[in-house]
């Protein structure tokens, strides 16, 4: 039960010994987006390798590092690259960065990832705001740890993501008309893509896109009381009808192009945000 606390209070003091500055967001870059630490004005990057109880990231065009400066005036914490559960790690070390966050005084995690979008009206290159989520990786990333210390026990998810930054992502958008939309996010274990027939399920039950990642930092998130914005941008489109080809490469390619505006949304929400952080 505390050997998680132990490797939280480990990693971030090792953190701490290299970026003694409190994060007031945590930032989880997805696949093809990694790119947007160019934005960061950076003052330290550690290698996952150098730090404790991290594991490495082999998911293609995450680096595996954590970047630690500013995104306009505001200090932030970006993992350039995520770990994932189809590279067989565990929710509990896929999350652990999450609980991390919170301890180094982050209030706000950022969220991005790749997904296929199966909403009719979504096209290659969008960006989903997700207000929700299905998780169909049939696992919990809480299950087992009941120390009151690591957070609540039973944590409340009618509104994992939270609507004062959703509300803020959309009116940026609209401002400098970039298309968006506000969706649900399914979560699959992967590393395969989806059938027809768990396309057609999917859209069925109410889902816009399908991803492998996110949901179980969202959990996390909610049960250490950071606020979640998670931002999903449509890589490939997935009809089931008029089902193609996906190739890793195209994934990639669709997200780095879509890059720049997710930076500006983010970078714009965080600023909005900032004198509220600051008090927090």
């Amino acid at each position: 039960m505390f050997k998680l606390r132990a490797q939280v209070e480990d990693l971030a003091a090792a953190i701490r010994r290299r970026w003694n500055e409190r994060p007031l967001a945590g930032i989880i870059l997805g696949t093809g987006l990694g790119t947007l630490t160019d934005g960061v004005d950076v003052e330290v990057t550690i290698d996952y390798e150098d730090l404790p109880h991290i594991p490495s990231s082999t998911a293609l065009s995450h680096k595996g590092r954590l970047v630690c400066g500013r995104l306009g005036t505001v200090p932030v914490l970006v993992m350039e690259g995520r770990f994932h559960v189809y590279e067989g790690y565990s929710l509990e070390m896929i999350t652990l960065p999450v609980r991390v966050m919170k301890a180094l005084g982050a209030s706000i995690l950022v969220v991005s990832n790749a997904s296929g979008g199966m909403n009719p009206t979504y096209q290659s290159g969008d960006i989903m705001l997700m207000e929700d989520h299905i998780n169909f990786m049939w696992r919990n990333p809480l299950i087992g740890h009941g120390d009151p210390n690591l957070g609540k026990r039973f944590p409340d998810m009618s509104s994992p993501y939270d609507k004062e930054l959703l509300d803020a992502a959309a009116r940026i958008a609209r401002r400098e008309g970039i298309k968006h939309h506000r969706g649900v996010y399914a979560a699959m274990t992967g590393p395969n893509y989806e059938t027809r027939s768990e396309y057609r399920f999917l859209k069925k039950i109410g889902a816009d896109v399908v991803g492998m990642s996110t949901v179980p930092e969202a959990i996390v998130a909610a049960q250490v009381g950071l606020r979640v914005l998670a931002l999903s941008t449509v890589t490939n489109i997935c009809l089931p009808d008029n089902l193609g080809c996906v190739g890793k490469y195209d994934v990639i390619r669709a997200a780095q192009a879509a890059e720049p505006r997710l930076r500006y949304i983010v970078k714009e929400v965080l600023w909005e945000q900032q004198d509220q952080l600051a008090a927090v």
